[in-house]
């Protein structure tokens, strides 16, 4: 099928049950954008100011592509990446058969060993195991870039992973030992981005705006006892609803009638709905410390070892975030990804948005 243009837009060829179809998608990253982003993302990517254009605008396309293709794929869906370099979408898949209808759809293509699923049944039965794990183990993830689930472990101990990774029973030719330099932290000290306290004391961070207040992480309310709420103004803010930590990091505020809850981010970001971005896609995120940083999305169903807890199913980055950013909402475009939870120097991970709204019972305030 040939590339179209609806409606003065640029369309990419997807894949839909095995069939091509155009979608149509904008045709400049102009109408994505805020004042503070395109900066943001040059500070932080080392881009030009068009490059940060052109790169959105690719990453969207790429983004709906995948998301088709995924679909079409079913269990052949190997993982995706986005691939800067070429500005497409990375699909691996364990048919070879399919590689043409990939490229067709707009996306490149790699044959690859395991498929999506494999690789998250790997890092469940990793999960389960999860208290036999030495504390040298940081956490497990999988890594679409390699397809593999990647095991992390404190540098000089690689024997403790090899240990627990007898003990799992897991498939060992699925899985990568990989050094980390330092065990990750939690970053609680509390529009997305704004501060919030928690008994007048502790700071996180605000998330995402819902219908009935908004999101954060779990860990805010769950490790100061669910303690009273002030906005950065000194205002009462509202209550806490919903909340889960450790296993998953997120939270519910139910704020009161002195606030309204809005689609954008504070630095005037719209947030225009959710979507699970792939691997390699740039990331921003707002946060009440070290405010807007930008990175890239990095391996995905991600189990982070605290000393407070375990957190499975997040997402890693390597956006700059601090102590207080916690919950802030890392967003993708206009799209929400998930809310902060921790990291370490080199590493940020977020629990992702749709599970963070469906553990909360909330949703999305967009625009």
């Amino acid at each position: 099928m040939k590339i179209a243009r609806l409606f003065g837009a640029a369309a990419a060829a997807v894949m839909t049950t095995g069939a091509l179809v155009a979608v149509a998608v904008p045709a400049s990253g102009q109408d994505l954008l805020n004042p503070d982003i395109v900066p943001a993302m040059q500070r932080d990517l080392g881009l030009t100011h068009d490059q940060v254009l052109t790169r959105l605008k690719n990453e969207d396309v790429a983004n709906k592509v995948t998301e088709a293709v995924r679909a079409a794929l079913g269990d052949a869906f190997g993982g995706a990446t986005y691939n800067a370099a070429t500005g497409k979408a990375h699909v691996l898949t364990t048919n070879a058969a399919a590689v043409g209808k990939i490229r067709e759809a707009g996306a490149e293509a790699e044959v690859v060993k395991f498929s999506a699923r494999q690789l998250d049944s790997t890092v469940d039965t990793l999960n389960r195991a999860e208290k036999a794990a030495p504390a040298a183990v940081t956490g497990w993830g999988v890594d679409s870039a390699t397809n593999r689930v990647t095991v992390s472990i404190v540098a000089g101990q690689r024997g403790a992973a090899g240990a627990f990774l007898a003990k799992s029973g897991v498939d060992t030719a699925a899985v990568t030992i990989v050094e980390t330099a330092a065990q990750p932290s939690l970053y609680a000290n509390i529009r997305g981005g704004d501060a919030y306290y928690i008994g007048g004391s502790s700071r996180c961070s605000v998330g995402f705006s819902t219908t009935t207040g908004f999101l954060t992480a779990g860990h805010c309310a769950a490790l100061t006892g669910g303690g009273s709420l002030t906005g950065s103004n000194g205002a009462s803010l509202g209550s806490w609803g919903r909340y889960s930590f450790p296993t998953n990091d997120y939270a519910a505020v139910r704020t009161n009638s002195n606030w309204t809850p809005l689609a954008q981010m504070n630095n005037g970001t719209a947030v225009r709905g959710s979507s699970n971005a792939a691997t390699g896609t740039s990331v921003c995120k707002a946060g009440s410390t070290t405010g807007w940083t930008c990175g890239t999305i990095g391996a995905k169903n991600q189990t982070v070892r605290y000393s407070e807890g375990t957190v499975y199913g997040m997402t890693a980055t390597n956006v700059r975030s601090a102590a207080g950013d916690s919950g802030g909402g890392f967003i993708a475009g206009n799209y929400a990804q998930g809310v902060l939870s921790g990291g370490n120097t080199t590493v940020t991970y977020f629990f992702p948005i749709g599970a963070a709204l469906s553990g909360t019972g909330t949703t999305l305030k967009t625009s």
